[in-house]
């Protein structure tokens, strides 16, 4: 694949699952350059509608990977999990082609400790989509959760009637509950520059960062 002059990041993507072709859209999506490779005809012909590079590869080799170009990308994402032996090997592969950043979907703790052990980052995307879904059915006013660590998450929750009206000094969530606010939404517009005195409104949205523990005490007053 020829680079285009303007030096993008090039993404690979290595298999074409939900997870893997709702990522390649999305980035496509984006006008990020990239390349997707999978052994399923159908899913590479799919992917052609958004992207110029889509291959079909059948085994997932050394040459063959060299061949779709993923050797030439800046990121690249592999989405086999599933094939355990196949993931491990492919990410050896990518790793050792001098790849910049090897992202790897891992279905169990113990793959996700091999695959950081091969310097890979790891994710858990059906693991951490049961733990938003869990998160949100336990905090109904919760709209949008981001874990950083096992304890320090990011959340976004809705102001209710039992907030509204007061100014975010007077809630003082930093005192009471050890969070802080890094945002507002009000009227469509987000706001991180806001004065102590501003007034929430029903409708508006607040996203604070603090241990989980702290958010669960936070939401049990709204």
């Amino acid at each position: 694949m020829k680079r285009k002059q303007n030096k993008k990041l090039l993404y690979g993507i290595i298999g074409l699952g939900r997870f893997g072709f709702a990522l390649a859209k999305e980035l496509a999506a984006n006008d990020c350059e990239l390349i997707v490779v999978d052994k399923d005809e159908d899913k590479v012909n799919n992917a052609a509608a958004f992207t110029d590079n889509a291959h079909i590869v059948g085994a997932l080799t050394k040459e063959s990977l060299q061949q779709a170009g993923i050797h030439e990308c800046d990121v690249v994402i592999i989405g086999i999990a599933e094939q355990i032996d196949v993931c491990i090997l492919t990410t050896l592969h990518v790793k050792r082609f001098g790849v910049k950043r090897v992202i790897v979907k891992a279905t169990s703790a113990e793959q996700g400790d091999i695959l950081s052990m091969m310097g890979a980052e790891v994710v858990y995307p059906e693991r951490d989509m049961a733990i938003r879904l869990a998160n949100k059915l336990l905090a109904p006013n919760l709209l949008e959760y981001i874990e950083l660590s096992d304890d320090i998450n990011i959340i976004e929750i809705e102001v209710t009637d039992k907030i509204a009206g007061q100014s975010i000094l007077s809630l003082n969530v930093r005192k009471n509950y050890q969070l802080n606010i890094v945002a507002i939404k009000h009227d469509d517009k987000v706001l991180i520059d806001f004065q102590p005195s501003f007034q929430l409104s029903q409708g508006d949205t607040i996203t604070v960062i603090g241990r989980k523990e702290n958010i669960i005490r936070f939401e049990s007053l709204l």
